[in-house]
């Protein structure tokens, strides 16, 4: 018994270790982004610089991370799709980003308000306002919880 609990703490230990040391984020040059994050920041970001980007290898996993010069941050995974855009509440989000029904019902609810942050979850998106509203969407728009 002793040698199955001795081999179970090596065996868990091992993992963990394995997974600490495979995670590393690093700096990278821009043009060592996927090229389809590339485009995606010429298309939605024209005149804006990459000021800082960023490989984070967690284990079998890979994610970028880009900040730009106006203080918009924009998150890819491993093939250059976005995943998350936040302006820190103070630059809006690119509207071509936000979905239709997420933009109509933001803007019958909260006049006046933009969208500073969209972040893909897996049961839809995270959406933060510039009045300090949070909100979560399923994938077809429709609002389905508020955050504090």
């Amino acid at each position: 018994m002793k040698t199955v609990k001795f081999f179970f703490a090596a065996l868990v230990c091992l993992f963990v270790s394995a997974t600490v040391c495979s995670a590393h984020d690093y700096p990278i040059p821009p043009a060592q982004l996927p090229a389809a994050a590339q485009s995606f920041l010429q298309q939605h970001f024209p005149g804006k610089t990459i000021v800082y980007a960023e490989k984070d290898t967690e284990f079998m996993k890979v994610k970028y991370e880009v900040n730009l010069n106006d203080g918009t941050q924009v998150d890819f995974d491993s093939q250059g799709n976005w995943d998350k855009v936040d302006g820190h509440d103070f630059v809006t989000v690119p509207a071509a980003l936000v979905p239709a029904a997420i933009q109509q019902y933001v803007n019958s609810t909260c006049a006046g308000a933009t969208v500073t942050k969209i972040d893909k979850e897996r049961y839809g998106y995270d959406v933060e306002l510039s009045n300090g509203m949070e909100m979560k969407f399923n994938h077809a728009g429709a609002i389905i919880g508020y955050d504090d």
